[in-house]
């Protein structure tokens, strides 16, 4: 699928390549939807990827004077696991929860979302509620936009081939400001939007509105506001009849797409229904975040963190053994730098447990840690694993014995035809790690990247159970 797989060790390095490669090369940050289109021969002028997620300081979220600045590598997880973005910026962690899975949340970086330039992809709407804007970078310099002002057209933007997104910068909202993300999936996880819609509103101690943002998602080619629906709020209290009419006026601004997921009039009924249930989220008191206040994250220790940098960067090319520790062993493989980690593993290491179910990160059989992170290996490019530890569900266990929640999957015979219980143990075992003793819920969410076809979930859910009271008794 590439030619060469650079894995940097500074910004400067990654631009450095970027200048002299241009449209052949590609930043890879989470590269999950990358990897895909890949895959699929979508990018045939690509010949080298760019890997940056090895740098250090660039996951970090922070707060320069009046913004919030959000890195490159900052990924989903990280943003719906940030204090600061629920108290300043709430509709991007409520967006960023609605993104795929714990696995995919883990690699997924909000910078790539945006690059990717999908109008149903989840953080895009948000940002631009919030008015954030993005800066560039280049070996020639740097360059600010509005975010709204990044956009071209359908998945396209107006990042030069030399260039990379270096920040993210959000206004926060004031104390006389809220903010709210609304999704329409077709189901509750791992769902492409429908519809979705940002409203951002301020009032005044009357509860009158002074100022108005609304952005609507996967309605059209990319992004857009409602500018008439913005107008009308200004100077109005939010009470049933201001709700309904701005609604109405949200819908008509829009022509919405027509395709696979929604008909065009569907979509135009449920802008209205979207942007009324908005605001009078916004208006309640107090206001209920939708988030849930101990996500199960599947992260590690580290929360994912980069916290090694390389010492020097290095380059991959067909013939550039990988080295890595896998299950404890180290190893140095000569063949599989084109492939996946999931096909690697099974293919170049020997070890075929994490399972090929979808190979686009929507079952989660194929789980792996890499570097103590529950991810999907399928949405990983092999190169990556070059220097990193990696356990599978053949390293799960300890010694002899296996692990609480294999022994428990055995005793509440939550397997039947096994496809899908690598990936289950493995988010499993981390769940574990992280919440000792979860409800049903953490368990539900942990899994919420796991797809069974078997045992309709009961028998899984009380296995996580069963597991977590053996792991607490265990002296």
């Amino acid at each position: 699928m590439w030619q060469a797989y650079h894995s940097v060790s500074s910004v400067s390095e990654a631009l450095s390549l970027l200048n002299e490669l241009g449209a052949a090369a590609r930043i890879v940050a989470g590269g999950t939807d990358l990897i895909i289109e890949m895959e699929r021969g979508q990018h045939p002028q690509l010949q080298t990827l760019i890997d940056i997620t090895r740098v250090p300081g660039l996951d970090r979220i922070s707060q320069e004077g009046e913004t919030i600045v959000l890195g490159p590598l900052v990924t989903h997880n990280v943003v719906v696991g940030s204090d600061l973005i629920r108290r300043r910026a709430l509709p991007l962690a409520q967006a960023a929860w609605e993104v795929g899975a714990p696995q995919i949340r883990n690699r997924a970086t909000i910078a790539g979302n945006l690059i990717t330039a999908s109008p149903a992809n989840d953080t895009i709407t948000p940002l631009i509620a919030l008015g954030a804007e993005v800066t560039l970078l280049s070996a020639k310099g740097e360059r600010a936009l509005q975010l709204e002002d990044f956009y071209s057209g359908f998945r396209q933007t107006v990042m030069r081939s030399d260039e990379m997104l270096r920040s993210i910068r959000i206004p926060p909202l004031n104390d006389q400001q809220r903010g709210v993300f609304l999704k329409l999936g077709l189901r509750r996880a791992q769902a492409i939007s429908v519809v979705d819609v940002a409203a951002v509103i301020g009032r005044d101690a009357d509860g009158l509105v002074t100022d108005a943002r609304i952005a609507l998602g996967s309605v059209a080619a990319t992004i857009v506001r409602a500018p008439a629906a913005e107008n009308y709020l200004i100077g109005k209290a939010l009470n049933r009849e201001t709700v309904a009419e701005c609604g109405r006026l949200a819908s008509a601004a829009v022509t919405p797409i027509d395709d696979v997921r929604g008909s065009a009039e569907y979509r135009s009924e449920m802008v209205k229904v979207l942007v009324a249930r908005a605001l009078r989220r916004l208006a309640a008191q107090p206001q209920d975040t939708g988030l849930p206040e101990a996500p199960p994250m599947l992260w590690g220790d580290n929360e994912a963190r980069v916290t090694r940098g390389l010492p020097q960067g290095f380059a991959h090319r067909p013939d550039t053994p990988i080295e890595s520790r896998v299950n404890g062993r180290d190893l140095r493989i000569a063949t599989g730098q084109h492939k996946s980690l999931l096909h690697w593993l099974r293919d170049d290491v020997g070890l075929p447990g994490s399972k090929e179910g979808c190979a686009e990160g929507e079952c989660g059989a194929c789980t792996v840690f890499l570097d103590d992170v529950a991810v999907m290996s399928c949405m990983v490019h092999a190169p990556r694993a070059h220097g990193a530890e990696i356990v599978t569900v053949e390293g799960l266990g300890e010694q002899d014995a296996l692990h609480p929640i294999q022994q428990a999957f055995i005793d509440e015979a939550a397997v039947q035809c096994g496809y899908c219980t690598p990936g289950f143990l493995m988010a499993g075992a981390k769940l574990l790690e992280e919440i000792p003793q979860p409800d049903t819920e953490q368990i539900n969410f942990s899994i919420s990247g796991n797809l069974c076809r078997c045992t309709g979930y009961y028998k899984i859910v009380e296995a996580f159970r069963q597991a977590s009271r053996a792991k607490t008794q265990v002296p």
